[in-house]
């Protein structure tokens, strides 16, 4: 059985491997990614003129006026004080051909005292990579290797991300089992040394895979500083990669999964199958008929937060009305705001989305991003979930060099073990 675990560990580190680098470089960095963007597209930014704000509904018209080929898909409803808000933009379909137009932009910032323009960007582009797009570039990165489009999904990166994530979560457990000592096989024909370490206890073996021997060979200390490092870091390791997989199957494997063996309420999207990407639901509702209905909805329950964001899913139909304060998004520990959903076509509500709210594993469903990001703990956790992308990547790096060691070596060995090259013409005996 050990030597099935050690092939299965072998083949996933190498088949994961340089995704897995990618992944925890990228992860350690966009840790802080709204800080390290504010740092670079402060003129974006930064707003001087005095207020009040706009409403951002005309801030929306104004954008889809100026270039009537987009369309508005998320818009803040209040900007945090000295700042400019950003609108969101996709294309709208182009009736001559029948398909999306082409924009070199997907993100707006606008004064929202003013509605003059500060800058365009498109967020996430692999190329060419400015000071504006480098955060979000490394964004998608991590979560679509920046795969492109194509056979009408958007989802290809995000898809071999998850079936990786699901290969690392196994693997996690060989690994793991890799590291306990060996069953105890005690013969005379053992050396002395030999016998005595194996007539240890449990723990006692098992103890130096917790070590790193500093004073040992390299090759010795890459092999201890993987295995030590596995272990000391093992529930971490494993609760990034289940949630890695979690976020980038939802659709496909774990909502369906939860739908079938909890009481899981999915949301409104995860009811209703995506429109082709050139044929998305045009809305008949525009945004001022569903910021007055949430408005209202909200002040029906209670809620004493003001209505933060509403965003529309060209793909589903669907508006969400999301409720924050300026620049608290993220919501409580990362969970997220509390969310109204509405039809695009009729406006009526689907279904609501309150943090910390619901069944156990509508909890469990929610704290999937918080965890990943390490947001559920605050700064301490981004910290954490940094230090974590580092040896995530030091781990698949330190593993790949030890199979590069024992290839070279099996390979010495059998040139060893390989009879002599006879003479032209004479048949080795």
């Amino acid at each position: 059985m050990r030597r099935v675990f050690t092939h299965l560990h072998r083949t996933m580190g190498l088949v994961t491997a340089v995704f897995l680098v990618f992944s925890g470089l990228t992860g350690a960095v966009i840790s802080w990614d709204h800080a390290l963007d504010e740092l670079l597209i402060g003129h974006f930014i930064a707003v001087k003129t005095p207020g009040p704000a706009r409403p951002s509904v005309e801030l929306v018209k104004l954008i889809e006026d100026r270039d009537p080929r987009g369309r508005v898909t998320y818009m803040f409803m209040t900007p945090e004080p000295g700042k400019s808000l950003w609108f969101y933009v996709l294309p709208r379909i182009d009736p001559a051909t029948g398909k999306r137009f082409t924009l070199d932009y997907n993100q707006v910032y606008l004064d929202p005292n003013t509605g003059e323009e500060l800058g365009r960007r498109n967020w996430g582009a692999v190329w060419p990579i400015t000071r504006e797009n480098f955060v979000s570039f490394l964004y998608q990165l991590h979560n679509t290797m920046q795969i492109p489009e194509f056979w009408g999904s958007d989802r290809w990166g995000m898809r071999l991300l998850g079936i990786i994530a699901m290969i690392w979560t196994v693997d996690c457990f060989v690994g793991f089992a890799l590291t306990l000592p060996a069953r105890r096989r005690v013969h005379a024909a053992q050396p002395e040394a030999v016998r005595r370490q194996l007539q240890k206890g449990f723990w006692s073996r098992w103890a130096p895979a917790w070590k790193i021997k500093t004073g040992g060979s390299g090759y010795r200390i890459t092999f201890d500083v993987h295995r030590a490092f596995g272990l000391w870091t093992w529930a971490l390791l494993f609760t990034i990669a289940f949630t890695a997989f979690s976020l980038n199957l939802y659709y496909e494997v774990f909502s369906p999964l939860m739908k079938t063996v909890s009481n899981y309420t999915p949301t409104p999207y995860e009811q209703r199958t995506a429109a082709p990407l050139d044929a998305p639901v045009v809305p008949k509702l525009g945004y001022a008929e569903i910021v007055a209905r949430a408005q209202a909805d909200g002040r029906q329950r209670g809620w004493d937060t003001p209505l933060g964001a509403v965003s529309y899913a060209l793909e589903y139909g669907v508006y969400s009305a999301k409720f924050f304060h300026p620049g608290d998004d993220h919501g409580a520990a990362g969970v997220g705001p509390a969310q109204l959903y509405y039809d695009g076509q009729d406006g009526r509500l689907l279904g609501e989305r309150i943090p910390w709210v619901g069944t156990g594993a509508d909890i469990f469903v929610q704290l999937q991003f918080p965890v990943h990001s390490g947001r559920i703990l605050g700064l301490p956790g981004r910290i954490l979930v940094s230090m974590m992308g580092v040896i995530v990547a030091a781990l698949s790096i330190t593993g790949v060099a030890i199979w590069v060691r024992k290839r070279r070596a099996r390979v010495r060995r059998r040139m060893a073990q390989a009879p002599a090259a006879s003479p032209a013409g004479v048949p080795a005996e």
